[in-house]
């Protein structure tokens, strides 16, 4: 990741003239990243997942958390570049390295990662099916679920609306900079108003189609509810990043890399009225597939504070560290994309393998988020070896 340094005037059509590196951004990214791998390593041993015997309550407050930010937030960051890259290439060459670095991985993974991965689902519960056969059913009758590769294709729709748009008005996201500018002083000002519009637009699409519902088509697959949401990310990401990225809310002589009490009490007071809400779900309500709308809502509203006052702290914390020297997160940045699309089917067969031992949850999940994090970091520095995958990995 890149932040555009150097400029001297809020011009989108004009190249940035210089690049560096913007470690705070760097160490955000990687941090998510193992996020994920997190997240699918706790889950078998949740409510959610219920695909183990073994159980932690503490590991659904883990997932509860992380579902409600983490993929919202990689589209934040996603989009912090997308107007530079757009302005330097021309949308036609940017989209050609879009396709590159997002389709094709999403094709091949579709295809290989994927399968792989939910074959172990299969073998647990039709151990007669060979893995050709359950492949060849995958891809030709379905379903063909998309696991967390369904990230790749909906940013590179997000980036054709971009080019679209860029073409359009390259000045269109003018006010999200400008906006950015002034929250470099009042961060709060940034938070209130990138709330109300998340708030807007992701609310009433959770009333409507509820938490569950989900477009699939092939491994094309999305939450309904949810679309609206990350494109809301993506384009605040966007326009922050158009221009003066180092001068604007993400700098790091800015009040946001002051990490403030603020945002933690701001992100805890919606995650402890989420898990009311669920508790009045189960225990009141009935646990029923359809909520009502004032279920929906209330908790649609929580959880659209906590997941922007939860993207403010983590920023805020790596921006107050970036001058401080090395960090636990920069040996693996080259690396964190690579690991996000090949951790998967690692993460699902280490909990195959466990699944028959007679340990807690609190030893199986520790030992398979160490060893995904082990054996995809290892796998991701072999296929970088070969020859041209450093332009897609």
């Amino acid at each position: 990741m890149t932040t555009i340094s150097d400029t001297v005037a809020a011009d989108p059509e004009a190249a940035p003239r210089a690049k560096t590196r913007n470690p705070s951004l760097d160490r955000a990214r990687t941090f998510l990243t193992l996020i994920v791998l997190l997240h699918h390593a706790v889950i078998p041993y949740t409510y959610y997942g219920h695909t183990d015997p073994k159980s932690f309550f503490g590991f659904d407050m883990i997932v509860l958390a992380t579902d409600s930010f983490f993929m919202a937030m990689f589209f934040f960051l996603s989009g912090l570049f997308v107007w530079p890259g757009i302005s330097r290439k021309g949308p036609l060459n940017y989209l050609a390295d879009r396709l590159l670095r997002l389709g094709l991985p999403f094709v091949i993974c579709a295809f290989t990662v994927i399968p792989l991965a939910y074959y172990s689902f299969s073998l647990r519960q039709h151990p007669e099916i060979g893995f050709s056969e359950f492949w060849w059913n995958m891809i030709t009758v379905g379903p063909w679920p998309s696991g967390p590769i369904w990230f790749l294709w909906v940013l590179l729709s997000f980036d054709v609306v971009a080019c679209i748009l860029y073409r359009l008005s390259p000045h269109m996201l003018d006010p999200i900079n400008r906006l950015s500018l002034y929250g470099r002083r009042r961060p709060a000002v940034f938070f209130l108003v990138m709330l109300a519009v998340t708030a807007a637009f992701y609310i009433p699409g959770r009333v409507h189609y509820g938490a569950g519902s989900w477009f699939e088509f092939g491994p094309f697959s999305v939450q309904h509810g949810r679309v609206m949401l990350y494109a809301t990310y993506f384009f605040f990401g966007a326009g922050i990043g158009l221009a003066f990225l180092d001068r604007g809310l993400l700098a790091a002589d800015g009040r946001m890399a002051r990490v403030s009490w603020d945002w933690l009490v701001l992100a805890l007071v919606p995650y402890y009225l989420m898990w009311v809400l669920i508790s009045i779900k189960r225990e009141n309500l009935g646990n029923p597939p359809d909520l009502p709308d004032w279920y929906e809502g209330l908790y649609a509203v929580c959880f659209t504070v906590f997941s922007v006052a939860i993207l403010f702290l983590i920023l805020a914390y790596f921006l107050r560290f970036a001058g401080s020297g090395r960090s636990v997160f920069d040996p693996m940045q080259a690396d964190a994309y690579g690991i996000f699309l090949v951790h998967y089917p690692i993460a699902l067969w280490l909990q195959y393998w466990l699944f028959d031992y007679n340990m807690p949850a609190t030893v199986k999940a520790p030992v398979g988020f160490v060893l995904t994090v082990a054996f995809s970091w290892a796998l991701t520095r072999a296929l970088r070896k070969i020859p041209g995958a450093k332009r897609v990995l």
